[in-house]
């Protein structure tokens, strides 16, 4: 046989056993893999995905186990991506497995929440399943390696796609120097990602949900801004800020959030955070354990958040769904609510990459 002819049906060949393994190995994921992977303890297991994750990240290996998924383009805070579909904030917190979740088929990842130093986060056990809800508890703490060890895998990654981070504080920082803490992040990540998100939310580090009253968030969003303008200067490209908010804000805070992002003309709003509500898994297991609830149980909740949100900013600043999307029906729900993109983070733990593929194709 012709060498040149030789070389051709190998190549097919190859391509071929790709998609065989990357069909046989994520469609079993619920049957087979998951089983493997609940009877770990919660955070190990998700220890594991990373180093995984990391690991495939290497050529050939990256391509074998990636995800081709139909191009759906929207352009969204003057930025372009392949479709509307992004990983969640907290999967990867330090971007360690940045190649790998991006050849899942996502049209974008969220990094973070990074703080300026190095934090070891709450004791554990902090992370744990409600497996009758398809939920989980986590009270993390910001857990992560700091922003500089974070930049440095954003500056190796072979990702081409628009990734995001999102930053906080470190908890021994006090909450009235809390804009220091946002900025410094922000001015080392600021060159090397294509969005920030200031997560003002997360119910696990102690006094951070009071950035989201009026007063405080408009000093801390204000100091963003003027940091976010410089930087534009220094850098000649304009990032995008987005404000990430709690599913558990009542509808007057609510609606301060949404007037406070108008008027000083941030980029984008998230919606929602986890919530510390239990209503929703009432008597299930886990369900004393304190934390920020995500998953199917915030389904509801969370898409209520971005409905009321919409209904307020009236297309003035778009909106990112997130929250219990466990397929097409609900990616599209957050869409008909308001959101312009959406954000899966549980449903990968409970179904495996497959419903990235699943919900982009479809949507």
């Amino acid at each position: 046989m012709h060498k040149r002819a030789l070389v051709h049906h190998i190549f097919v060949f190859l391509q071929l056993f790709s998609g065989c393994v990357k069909m046989s190995l994520y469609s079993l994921y619920p049957g087979l893999i998951r089983p493997l992977v609940f009877s770990m303890d919660p955070e190990n297991a998700h220890s594991l995905t990373i180093s995984t994750g990391r690991f495939l990240s290497k050529q050939p290996l990256l391509k074998l186990f990636s995800q081709n998924v139909a191009l759906k383009p929207v352009e969204v805070m003057g930025l372009k991506f392949d479709n509307p579909v992004g990983l969640a904030a907290g999967m990867d917190k330090n971007g360690d497995a940045i190649d790998y979740f991006g050849a899942l088929g996502f049209g974008y990842l969220e990094l973070g929440t990074v703080t300026p130093k190095p934090q070891d986060g709450n004791p554990r056990p902090r992370m744990f399943r409600v497996k009758e809800a398809r939920g989980l508890i986590n009270r993390m703490g910001f857990n992560n390696k700091g922003v500089d060890y974070l930049v440095n895998n954003l500056r190796n990654r072979h990702y081409k796609g628009i990734v995001g981070v999102s930053i906080g504080k470190n908890e021994t920082t006090p909450i009235e120097n809390a804009a220091s803490d946002y900025i410094i992040c922000m001015q080392k990540v600021y060159n090397c990602c294509d969005y920030i998100a200031v997560n003002v939310s997360c119910p696990n580090t102690p006094d951070l949900t009071a950035l989201q009253e009026a007063e405080p968030l408009i000093r801390l969003l204000t100091a963003l801004k003027e940091e976010q303008s410089r930087l534009q200067k220094q850098y000649n490209r304009y990032v995008p800020l987005v404000v990430k908010v709690a599913p558990d804000l009542t509808d007057e805070q609510l609606m301060a959030v949404c007037d406070a992002c108008v008027e000083l003309k941030i980029d984008g709003m998230t919606c929602t955070n986890t919530t510390t509500s239990r209503s929703e898994i009432h008597g299930m297991s886990h369900a004393s354990e304190w934390g920020g609830l995500s998953g199917e149980p915030i389904q509801f909740k969370s898409t209520e958040t971005l409905k009321k949100a919409a209904a307020r900013l009236n297309g003035r600043i778009p909106l990112i769904g997130v929250g219990g999307i466990n397929g097409i029906i609900a990616a599209r729900d957050k869409m008909s609510a308001g959101a312009s993109l959406i954000q899966l983070y549980s449903s990968l733990i409970y179904q495996g990459p497959i419903v990235v593929k699943e919900i982009v194709d479809n949507l």
